[in-house]
C-alpha cells in the first residue's frame, strides 16, 4: 500500500510542475509585445519570471511619464508668457520715453520760436512815430487821428469847411463882439469855441490849451458830434 501512495505522490509532482511550467510560459508571452523579433520573443527563464512589471507598475509609469510631459508643457507656457510680459513691459518703457522725448522736443522747438521771434522783434526798429505838417492841413489831420481813436464822427471836408467860415484858419482867433463876447467868454481859435464849451468837450491826450489848434478841432468835432450829430451837418453859427 505504501508504495503506490509513493507514486502518487510523484504524480502530483509532475503534474504541479508541469502546471508551474505552463504557467511561467504564460507570463512569459504576456510580457512579450506583438510583432516582437525571435530575439524579442526568446523565452524567459524560470528565475526571470518573478521580474515581470506589473499591470499597477506599468500604468504609474504611463502616469508618470503623462505628468512630466504636461509638467514641461506648462513650464514651456509660463516661460512664453513671462517672456511675454517682459516684452510687453519694455514695449511699453519704450513707448513712454519715446512720447516724452517728442512732447520735450516739441516744448524745446515752440521756445526756440518764441525767442527768435522775440529776438527778431527786439531787432526791428520801432517803427516812426507819425508826424503832421505844422499847417491847417496837417493839424486837420491830426485831429482826425485822435477822432478815430476816440469814435469821434467826422471828415476832412467837415472840418475845413467850418474852419474856414469860423476863423480863415487862424488858430488865435478871437471873437470880441458877440453876444459870448459880452458875456465875458469870447469863441476863440480855429473852430470859434468858448471856454465853456472847450472844458466840457475836451478829449484827454490833447493839450488843453483853447488855442491849440488840434485840442480846438477835436473838442469842437465832439460837441457838434453830441449836439448835431457830426461836425459834417454843421453849416453856421453853432
Amino acid at each position: 500500500m505504501s508504495a503506490p501512495s509513493i507514486r502518487m505522490t510523484k504524480a502530483r509532482k509532475v503534474s504541479i510542475a508541469g502546471i508551474a511550467t505552463a504557467g511561467a510560459a504564460a507570463i512569459t508571452l504576456s510580457l512579450v509585445p506583438a510583432g516582437a523579433t525571435p530575439a524579442e520573443a526568446a523565452p524567459v527563464n524560470a528565475k526571470a519570471a518573478p521580474a515581470a512589471v506589473s499591470a499597477e507598475a506599468v500604468q504609474a509609469a504611463v502616469l508618470s511619464t503623462g505628468a512630466d510631459a504636461q509638467k514641461s508643457s506648462l513650464d514651456t507656457q509660463v516661460q512664453a508668457a513671462v517672456e511675454k510680459a517682459v516684452q510687453a513691459k519694455a514695449d511699453t518703457k519704450n513707448a513712454a520715453e519715446a512720447a516724452v522725448k517728442k512732447a520735450t522736443a516739441e516744448v524745446a522747438a515752440k521756445k526756440a520760436a518764441a525767442a527768435n521771434a522775440a529776438k527778431k522783434a527786439a531787432a526791428a526798429p520801432a517803427a516812426a512815430p507819425k508826424t503832421y505838417a505844422n499847417n491847417l492841413d496837417g493839424w486837420i489831420r491830426e485831429a482826425l487821428d485822435i477822432m478815430d481813436k476816440h469814435d469821434i464822427p467826422g471828415t476832412y471836408n467837415g472840418l475845413h469847411r467850418n474852419i474856414i467860415r469860423e476863423s480863415s484858419g487862424n488858430p488865435r482867433a478871437i471873437n470880441n463882439w458877440d453876444i459870448n463876447a459880452q458875456n465875458g467868454i469870447p469863441s476863440k481859435g480855429l473852430l470859434q469855441v468858448i471856454q465853456p464849451t472847450f472844458n466840457a468837450y475836451h478829449v484827454k491826450g490833447t493839450p488843453f490849451d483853447l488855442y491849440h489848434p488840434v485840442a480846438n478841432i477835436v473838442a469842437a468835432a465832439n460837441y457838434a458830434a453830441d449836439r448835431y450829430g457830426t461836425i459834417d451837418n454843421v453849416f453856421g453859427a453853432y
